[in-house]
C-alpha cells in the first residue's frame, strides 16, 4: 500500500516538474519568439529607414541638380538674350533721345527696304517715337519713295521723295548695290544712305538736322522676326492706327465698284510656271465676277517682279498711269477705293486693312510670314481694322478638286 502511495506520489511529482518544464518551455519559446519578431521588425525598420534616407538622398539629389540646370539654363538666357535685349534697347533709346532733343529739324529715313516692313513696323514705329519723346510732326522730315507722303500724315509734316533726288534706274542701281552688300534690312547707315543724306540736306537746307535712321527700329525689332522675342516687345515700340489717305487725282477714271489685285514674286509666291497658272485662275475666278484693277506697276525698282495677266476681259491694269515717284501713292487711294484686295501676302497687302479694304494675302509659302501675321493679326483686331485673310494658294487647288467632285456627283 506504502510503495503504490509512493509511487502515486512520485509520478505526480514528474508530472508536476514536467509541467513546471514544458510551461517555462513555452515561456521561453513566446519571449524567443517575440524578441525574434522584435528582432525582425526593427530590421524591417531599419531598412526601411535606410530606402527612406536613400530616396531622400537621391530626392535631394534630383532636386539640387535640376535646380542647378535651371539657375545655369536661366543665367544663359539672362546673357544670350537678356543682357544683348537690354544693351540693344538702351543703345536704340539713346539714339533715339538724342535725335529727340531740341527743337530743331529730324530727318527720318531714308527708308529703302521693302514696302510690307514700311507699311507694318516702320510707320507704327515712327508714331510710338514721336509720342515717347513728345517730338512735334512739324520737326519731321520723311525720306522715302513712290509718293506715299499720305502714309505719314499726322506723324510728319514734310516728306521729301527719293525719286525726285536720283534718277530712276540710278537709284535701282545703287539700292541692288546696297542690298547685295547685306544692307537688305538697313540696320546700319551704309554708304547710300549717308549719299542720300547729305543731299536731303543740301537741297533742303537741312545741314544741322538730326537723323532717325530706320537701323534703329531694324535693330530693336529683329529678334522678334527671328522667334527670339514677344509680340509684347513690339506692342511696346509701336502704335498702330487706321489710315485716311486723301484722294490722288491723278487716278484715271475708275469703276464705281471693283476689286484690287497685285500679284508679285518672292518668298511668298516664288515665280514659277506653276504659281503663274494657279494665280492667272484666280485672277480670271475674280473678274468673272467683279470688275478688277491690277496694280502692276510695270516698272524695276526692286528685286520683285509683277506678275501680269494679259486678255484677261474685265481687268484694267495702270501700269500705263504709274510712275516711280507715285506709284505707291496712286496704288494706296486704288485700294483704299476697291471693295477687296486681292494679293500677295506681303507689301501693300499689309497696308490695305488699316485703308478699310478687306483682305485677301495669297501665299505659297509661309515660312518667313509667320511673324509678320501674328503682329498684323493683332495690330488689325486692336484698331478695328477690316477683316484680314490669309490664304494657301493650294486652297484654290482643293476648291476646284472640291468643285469638280461635286458636278461630277449631279
Amino acid at each position: 500500500m506504502r510503495r503504490r502511495n509512493l509511487r502515486l506520489a512520485l509520478g505526480n511529482v514528474r508530472r508536476v516538474a514536467w509541467n513546471l518544464v514544458a510551461k517555462q518551455y513555452r515561456r521561453i519559446t513566446r519571449r524567443f519568439s517575440k524578441g525574434t519578431k522584435h528582432l525582425r521588425e526593427t530590421a524591417k525598420d531599419v531598412r526601411s529607414g535606410a530606402r527612406g534616407m536613400v530616396d531622400a538622398g537621391q530626392d535631394a539629389t534630383a532636386h539640387a541638380y535640376a535646380g542647378a540646370v535651371r539657375t545655369k539654363r536661366y543665367w544663359q538666357r539672362v546673357q544670350v538674350q537678356t543682357i544683348p535685349r537690354l544693351t540693344r534697347e538702351m543703345s536704340v533709346r539713346r539714339e533715339l533721345r538724342a535725335a529727340a532733343r531740341g527743337n530743331g529739324p529730324i530727318i527720318v529715313g531714308p527708308w529703302l527696304s521693302e514696302v510690307g516692313y514700311e507699311a507694318l513696323y516702320w510707320i507704327p514705329f515712327l508714331r510710338w517715337f514721336r509720342d515717347r519723346y513728345q517730338v512735334d510732326p512739324s520737326r519731321l522730315v520723311v525720306v522715302s519713295r513712290g509718293g506715299v507722303a499720305s502714309w505719314y500724315r499726322g506723324i510728319a509734316d514734310h516728306y521729301v521723295e527719293l525719286l525726285e533726288l536720283f534718277d530712276t534706274a540710278q537709284f535701282a542701281a545703287r539700292n541692288a548695290e546696297r542690298q547685295r552688300a547685306g544692307e537688305q534690312k538697313q540696320q546700319a547707315i551704309a554708304d547710300f544712305d549717308w549719299e542720300i543724306l547729305n543731299r536731303v540736306r543740301s537741297q533742303s537746307g537741312l545741314a544741322a538736322a538730326a537723323v532717325c535712321h530706320p537701323s534703329a527700329m531694324f535693330r530693336l525689332l529683329r529678334q522678334f522676326w527671328l522667334g527670339n522675342d514677344s509680340l509684347q516687345h513690339v506692342q511696346e515700340h509701336t502704335r498702330y492706327a487706321l489710315m485716311d489717305p486723301p484722294p490722288m487725282p491723278a487716278l484715271p477714271a475708275l469703276p464705281e465698284r471693283f476689286v484690287a489685285t497685285k500679284f508679285y514674286t518672292g518668298k511668298a509666291i516664288p515665280d514659277t510656271e506653276r504659281h503663274r497658272q494657279q494665280l492667272r485662275e484666280v485672277v480670271e475666278q475674280l473678274a468673272a465676277r467683279s470688275p478688277i484693277v491690277s496694280l502692276d506697276t510695270g516698272l524695276a525698282l526692286d528685286e520683285h517682279q509683277d506678275y501680269l495677266f494679259k486678255n484677261i476681259p474685265g481687268v484694267t491694269s495702270l501700269a500705263g498711269v504709274l510712275t516711280p515717284q507715285n506709284n505707291l501713292g496712286l496704288q494706296t487711294d486704288v485700294i483704299r477705293r476697291a471693295s477687296a484686295f486681292v494679293g500677295t501676302c506681303g507689301g501693300v497687302a499689309w497696308l490695305a486693312p488699316f485703308l478699310g479694304t478687306d483682305t485677301f494675302a495669297i501665299y505659297a509659302d509661309d515660312e518667313l510670314l509667320t511673324p509678320h501675321l501674328y503682329a498684323a493679326r493683332q495690330a488689325y483686331r486692336d484698331t478695328g481694322a477690316a477683316p484680314f485673310t490669309a490664304v494657301d494658294l493650294r486652297t484654290f487647288e482643293l476648291a476646284g478638286m472640291t468643285q469638280v467632285a461635286a458636278n461630277s456627283t449631279r
